[in-house]
């Protein structure tokens, strides 16, 4: 946050953004008022209700000279600070406290170290059941699998479908796990809304922004993966996408960067996990499959991962992977994912989180 001084700055602009902290005495009157007032200017207003104080992010502006003295002079302000990040609801100063997503009795952001496993892509109605109760029995709390697979050949498997999605949902049912599967256009998600309690962005649809946008309207988590060559402050800015829409919900996921290197897939950033824990408040979790790319790299990077702060894993999980129709090299056999897990738990509690 900015100094005092700078918060009598006259800033102009169409990417205006302020953050409005407000008194922890203040009521819903005096927080109605500075909405009101906020709303006049032609912002879009954003809520972020804490413990012990109710911070208001202001975004977009009608493009002329705002003084912040204009807000600090309301009833029930206590500062108003001025952004310069291009991302305003992603950052740190619009919440200091993490966020934490919660699906019923699963929290992703929290203490707890949460696990998402299964296929790259559902195959069967058989595969996906067997492969659930593996990843169940072992720990993982979120069932994945794609059902619409964005593939870098036209020949190569694209998924079931709707039928995918109803075998993604039987499977998660019959184990107790929660789904997520990768949503590729706006227009599938009226269907995958019935069956996926988390959607996913993949790696190549990160600034697809008309998805962005559409997903900003929705009212359920989103996962929001790295681009394969995208900066962290791009990365945050799609997430800002989102946010921005109304749909506070964003789970990041680092998945790999493409770099020199051809000794893996990708090269996966460890050291995004603590920058982004820094820069942004929005959970962020890990996908070592598709960074490494090879099958008995999987758990190192995993237990990387964790040991840098990432608040959840997303690992390919596949009963028999040798005869997988995608991703088989990268797909953990489910006795791997039994032992990572087992590795994991001991490694959790060093930096004060547990693995379920």
């Amino acid at each position: 946050m900015k100094d005092t001084e700078q918060l009598t700055e006259v800033v102009s602009g169409s990417d205006v953004g302020m953050v409005i902290v407000m008194d922890g005495a203040a009521g819903p009157d005096e927080l109605g008022r500075v909405r009101e007032r906020l709303a006049a200017m032609g912002f879009d207003v954003h809520e972020s209700a804490g413990a012990e104080r109710t911070v208001l992010g202001a975004v977009g502006g009608n493009g002329g000279p705002v003084d912040p003295r204009e807000l600090q002079v309301l009833p029930g302000v206590k500062e108003v600070l001025n952004l310069s990040k291009p991302y305003k609801l992603v950052s740190r100063s619009f919440r200091a406290e993490p966020t934490v997503i919660e699906l019923d009795d699963v929290r992703i952001g929290g203490s707890e170290v949460v696990l998402m496993a299964g296929p790259c892509g559902v195959e069967s109605e058989e595969q996906i059941h067997i492969v659930a109760e593996h990843v169940a029995k072992a720990g993982a709390k979120i069932l994945r699998g794609g059902a619409f697979k964005p593939r870098s050949s036209p020949y190569s498997f694209q998924g079931l479908g709707g039928d995918g999605l109803r075998y993604l949902r039987a499977a998660a049912e019959a184990n107790g796990l929660k789904t997520i599967s990768e949503v590729m256009d706006p227009s599938q998600l009226e269907l995958m809304s019935e069956y996926v309690d988390i959607f996913q962005v993949g790696a190549r649809n990160m600034q697809n922004f008309a998805l962005l946008k559409a997903l900003g309207r929705q009212r359920r988590p989103v996962l929001l993966k790295r681009g394969l060559s995208a900066t962290i402050e791009e990365w945050l800015m799609s997430a800002e996408y989102i946010m921005a829409g109304g749909n506070h919900a964003v789970i990041l996921c680092e998945r790999g960067i493409r770099t020199f290197e051809r000794h893996s897939r990708n090269t996966f950033d460890i050291s995004a996990f603590p920058i982004v824990k820094k820069l942004s408040h929005l959970p962020v979790i890990g996908d070592p499959s598709h960074a490494i790319g090879i099958r008995d790299k999987v758990a190192p990077l995993s237990r990387a991962a964790v040991a840098a702060g990432a608040d959840g894993l997303i690992v390919e999980v596949h009963n028999t992977p040798e005869q997988a129709l995608s991703d088989g090299p990268q797909s953990l056999f489910p006795e791997q994912f039994v032992t990572l897990v087992e590795q994991l738990r001991q490694i959790a509690p060093a930096i004060g989180r547990t693995v379920a």
